[in-house]
């Protein structure tokens, strides 16, 4: 029941891989500022802009209130307008990293808030300007755990990726519905089951290793 099927699960790996990867750089590009200005505005003088914090907080609760197939759905206008199709592995790729974003965002975010306080005010008694103590101090004192974070991002994007496949995303999930669920071939969603574990166990081991490497404690 899984002959001639190898080519599909290596291109399907593949596609999974690939918008994880990208998902995941759009979601720490875009959600490290994000964390950091939520943090900045949260220690109340670091970055004085309460209205646009609140706003910024209150924009980033909002989105991880929405279920991720909710959203994929209701970014189809944005997604055709982007990538010109709202299905396939490019189309997958934008609601991925727009619900990554603010999930990123509130790892950073806590992230920073772990850094010990008697550092920031060692920075502030330095007269280090806020930039200068966030670029210099702050996300180097956090790295070991944003790198967690993005760990604990990529991680989470192979099951939104999953999910992605059935509307029509691609990947593994793609796999899973049409060949798997659709002709009721059981042996097909084993093998995707398996496939999802290894990558997910792998990168987790990639992501602890990362993390450790960052630690110098």
């Amino acid at each position: 029941m899984l002959t001639g099927m190898t080519g599909v699960f290596l291109s399907a790996s593949w596609d999974t891989i690939l918008m994880i990867v990208c998902s995941t750089v759009v979601a720490v590009l875009l959600g490290l500022p994000m964390g950091v200005f939520l943090w900045g505005g949260a220690l109340g003088g670091c970055i004085e802009k309460p209205s646009l914090h609140r706003l910024v907080s209150a924009l980033v609760n909002i989105m991880r209130s929405v279920p991720f197939i909710i959203l994929m759905v209701a970014l189809i206008p944005i997604t055709r307008f982007l990538v010109g199709s709202s299905i396939g592995t490019a189309a997958a790729i934008v609601p991925l990293a727009i619900g990554a974003i603010p999930f990123f965002a509130r790892l950073a975010h806590a992230s920073l808030e772990a850094v010990p306080h008697s550092l920031v005010e060692a920075c502030e008694s330095m007269g280090a300007t806020p930039w200068q103590m966030i670029s210099r101090v702050i996300v180097s004192e956090a790295m070991p755990a944003l790198a967690r974070g993005v760990t604990l991002t990529a991680v989470t994007l192979v099951g939104y990726s999953a999910m992605a496949g059935t509307v029509g995303g691609g990947g593994l999930g793609d796999v899973a519905i049409r060949y798997g669920y659709d002709q009721f071939n059981m042996p097909v969603m084993l093998v995707t089951i398996v496939i999802l574990v290894i990558l997910v166990q792998l990168m987790q081991w990639l992501g602890d290793w990362w993390a450790n490497s960052l630690d110098h404690s």
